[in-house]
């Protein structure tokens, strides 16, 4: 398209040097994935031209960077790659809240489009993994060199299995309609993974609002663990400060994301308490609130982090 053809003329130069940079970082965290820095390079302009591609208006390439998922990225260039050690992360992935195996919540899903029908079941899990990196069809795309990187990569995989499975059952005539109830999960479970998505989708349109203040308050809370009066020291603020921001951003997000869901359907009770709960491991899979971004936002205002994260990857 015309508007990503502009993007990649103008945008080379500044991809190359934010390559380097890209590639150190995923070496780091994972360095059994070997992967030439030019390879990298390849990579990060080929999912950056397919970001533009999809976009209606001039696209940009810090948003680009700050919402990148990097090891998943990395994990998925390494398999077009043929790396091995890509693959058994690939392979070793969980899926969701119910911290399944990738393959097993494919087969999950395959169940529930092909009830009673363990044949077609298998086929269709083995046939989506051959199609991560060779065309279904002379001249399409591998579903993996689909993938842009803007959005966790797991997540992203069982969506595309289930959408094209769905489009294929209701372009063959006669096609078994999905059952009302998952045979292979309890019904409770199945809804609860439905809200998840949803949330998640609700989450990303709002996170874009937050000003960097408010997410270096988020991120040193949830990332570091940090109490208020901690954050307040390091911050140089009164630990009122911080709790009003807090408070303020808790019930921004709250408010909109609890809307979104609504206006989607959701009839269940308790909707504040199952946006919060969802809220934390979102946050910590957030691109801007990674350690990096979080020690550049503390260095622009001429301070450090103390510790490293608990939790860092």
């Amino acid at each position: 398209m015309k508007n990503g053809s502009k993007a990649k003329s103008q945008e080379l130069v500044p991809l190359t040097a934010h390559s380097h940079l890209l590639y150190h970082f995923c070496r780091m965290h994972l360095p059994a994935i070997a992967m030439a820095p030019a390879r990298v390079a390849f990579h990060l302009q080929r999912t950056f031209d397919l970001y533009a591609s999809k976009e209606n208006e001039s696209v940009d390439l810090q948003e680009y960077l700050l919402r990148l998922y990097q090891l998943d990225w990395f994990i998925a260039c390494g398999c077009l790659e043929g790396g091995r050690a890509a693959w058994d992360h690939l392979f070793a992935a969980h899926a969701g809240r119910a911290d399944c195996l990738l393959i097993d919540a494919l087969r999950a899903r395959a169940v529930r489009l092909y009830p009673r029908n363990e044949e077609r079941q298998d086929s269709v899990v083995d046939e989506f993994w051959s199609h991560l990196i060779v065309s279904e069809t002379p001249g399409s795309v591998p579903i993996l060199a689909r993938y842009d990187g803007q959005r966790p990569l797991i997540p992203w995989l069982i969506r595309v299995f289930q959408n094209w499975h769905i489009s294929q059952l209701r372009h063959h005539s006669g096609a078994q309609a999905l059952p009302q109830e998952d045979p292979a999960q309890p019904p409770q479970e199945e809804a609860d993974g439905r809200w998840h998505e949803e949330f998640c989708l609700a989450a990303r349109e709002h996170l874009p609002e937050l000003n960097d203040n408010e997410l270096l308050i988020l991120g040193l809370r949830l990332r570091y663990r940090m109490s208020q009066r901690e954050v307040a020291a390091l911050l140089g603020v009164h630990e009122g400060t911080i709790s009003r921001q807090t408070t303020h951003v808790r019930d921004r997000l709250l408010n909109g994301i609890s809307q979104r869901l609504i206006d989607q359907g959701w009839t269940g009770e308790d909707l504040s308490n199952f946006v919060l709960r969802e809220m934390g491991s979102l946050l910590l899979d957030e691109p801007r609130l990674s350690a990096s971004q979080l020690a550049g936002l503390l260095a622009a205002r001429g301070k450090s982090l103390p510790m490293q994260p608990p939790d860092s990857p």
